[in-house]
């Protein structure tokens, strides 16, 4: 074969190549224009009723009123969000299945657990609605008043202050872990399996802090059943503007919150996902949505795609090294 025969033939596969890819993205703009035909699946990876369902259903409302299609909320729960974010991963890669994913479903979990999916690779970002920063909070009466006293105590007694979470690899075991590497002490972890029972220990003062989320700690502290110490955000809350930050209190690297963001099957058309990403971004502009998702302790996001796809990977790796350094195991 000769060299020219050997350059013929190479740039006519480079021709080929460049060809069916132009041809796939007019396929991709084509469905985009029309998408979508029928109703979207949205799968929440936890039960009913609490708030990755209630913001999936917020959102999931807002966005079926701007495709103009009905989204179908189902709720997968199980196995740490793996049931339900694997539904997904497996699902075609036409964008009529989305998923509620985040802090587990796509950093935590798939450390911890056995998963079939890659929580990178095997999704299409759509956009982040959400953070809920971490409050720490005690019983209304407890002696603690500030993060410093929890870690005074702590250094006097190792071992005998005692947080509680809803399990391990929950963002409220995360908190516990980088805040007692950070602080430097010994504090003794309680999991729970999920539900409420941590919280009513705390009520109960059978436990004696909770590194807790905005969402679930909120309506806690304006019930007066909880007292919030501090908060991960970086600035004070709004809803409670005495409660100092843990920059404040001397703790500028903890960052644990939990997230809540819209992800696609990988490999669905870019053009059908940037459509998702745009209505995404409209939608967490409405003033309603806004002040739903700050009265339950979640900073709206800005649902853009580029922004998730940078996030996630820097959660997974952070809670990779968090996960060996602490030597943490599943339930």
């Amino acid at each position: 074969m000769t060299n020219a025969t050997s350059s013929s033939r190479r740039l006519f596969s480079k021709l080929l190549a460049a060809s069916i890819v132009a041809g796939l993205g007019i396929v991709g703009t084509a469905q985009a224009e029309t998408y979508p035909t029928k109703p979207i699946t949205l799968i929440v990876p936890y039960p009913a009723g609490g708030a990755n369902d209630m913001l999936g259903r917020l959102i999931g409302q807002k966005m079926a009123e701007k495709l103009g299609q009905q989204i179908i909320v189902e709720n997968k729960p199980g196995a740490g969000t793996l049931i339900g974010a694997t539904a997904v991963a497996k699902a075609a890669p036409d964008g009529y299945t989305l998923l509620v994913g985040g802090f587990a479903s796509n950093s935590v979990s798939p450390l911890l657990f056995k998963a079939e999916y890659d929580p990178i690779k095997d999704f299409e970002p759509i956009g982040m609605f959400g953070t809920a920063p971490t409050v720490i909070i005690t019983y209304p009466d407890s002696p603690y008043k500030t993060i410093k006293d929890v870690v005074d105590a702590a250094k006097k007694k190792p071992g005998e202050i005692m947080y509680g979470s809803s399990g391990n690899g929950s963002p409220l075991h995360m908190s516990g872990e980088m805040f007692t590497a950070q602080a430097g002490v010994q504090m003794t972890h309680v999991p729970y399996k999920g539900g409420s029972a941590h919280i009513l220990d705390l009520i109960g003062k059978r436990l004696d802090i909770i590194f807790d989320t905005s969402t679930n700690s909120t309506p806690l502290i304006k019930g007066g059943k909880v007292r919030p110490i501090a908060v991960s955000s970086k600035t004070r809350l709004p809803d409670f503007p005495d409660v100092p930050t843990l920059t404040e209190a001397g703790y500028p690297d903890f960052s644990v919150n939990g997230w809540y963001a819209l992800y696609a099957s990988a490999k669905t058309p870019k053009p059908i996902v940037d459509k998702l990403s745009a209505e995404l971004q409209k939608v967490l502009q409405m003033p309603e949505v806004i002040e739903k998702l700050r009265g339950v302790g979640v900073t709206p996001g800005s649902g853009k795609a580029d922004e998730l796809a940078k996030y996630a990977p820097a959660e997974l790796e952070k809670y990779r090294k968090l996960i060996k350094d602490a030597n943490i195991k599943a339930d």
